[in-house]
């Protein structure tokens, strides 16, 4: 083999693990920049609202509703017959990107003719998973996998006699309420549905908001 030869297959081999080299070093450098997404995609956290909203076809003034809900507002003045609505709750909660939420709380809007402080209702919102990510767009969007907002709502089914004492109700709980899978855009309110309260008439609409936190 001539020496040009041989010069030839030395420059070869360098010029081959200097790619090599640079190959190797571009892959550890976008790895880590996807870990490093990854870490900060595993810090953020949002904070979510649910409003509890009663529309209504009594003769009672409106309430101020939150700014945030002026849309919701006009959407329900077109969609649904109500005459007036007013914000019965707001819970507002803070969950990590692809965390649970779980709330229960003694009372809430559904009140029945049994309800007491003896036998009271129980209200519940859930949320099996609340993900960020993005659509075809690119614009940020919320998802909230099995959405669960219900009551446990007491009701009278009979009366119990008693030999030696007046008669007493016979209670039982039963389960109202509304699951679903949802999508949103980040920080803006969207009505999830309504529920009928009872022979008044009125409903409660939900609407619920997510966002990422500021810090």
């Amino acid at each position: 083999m001539t020496m040009r030869k041989i010069v030839g297959a030395l420059v070869l081999c360098l010029v081959v693990a200097l790619g090599l080299n640079v190959a190797v070093a571009k892959a550890q450098s976008e790895q880590g920049t996807a870990q490093q997404a990854v870490a900060a995609s595993d810090e953020t956290n949002l904070d979510t609202q649910l409003y509890l909203i009663v529309g209504s076809d009594r003769d009672v003034p409106d309430s101020r509703l939150p700014t945030a809900l002026d849309g919701v507002v006009k959407q329900l003045r077109s969609a649904l017959p109500y005459r007036n609505y007013r914000l019965a709750a707001t819970v507002m909660n803070r969950v990590k990107n692809e965390g649970r939420l779980n709330l229960r709380w003694l009372g809430g809007p559904f009140a029945t003719a049994a309800s007491s402080s003896v036998t009271p209702s129980f209200s519940e919102f859930r949320v099996r998973t609340v993900k960020l990510v993005r659509n075809t767009e690119g614009q940020p969007i919320v998802q909230m996998i099995n959405f669960t907002f219900g009551a446990r709502i007491p009701i009278q089914t009979g009366t119990a006699i008693a030999s030696n004492g007046p008669a007493a109700p016979v209670i039982n709980y039963e389960n109202t309420g509304l699951d679903t899978d949802i999508s949103m855009r980040e920080g803006e309110p969207v009505i999830v549905g309504t529920l009928n309260i009872g022979p008044s008439g009125d409903a409660i609409i939900l609407v619920v908001s997510a966002k990422r936190t500021s810090k």
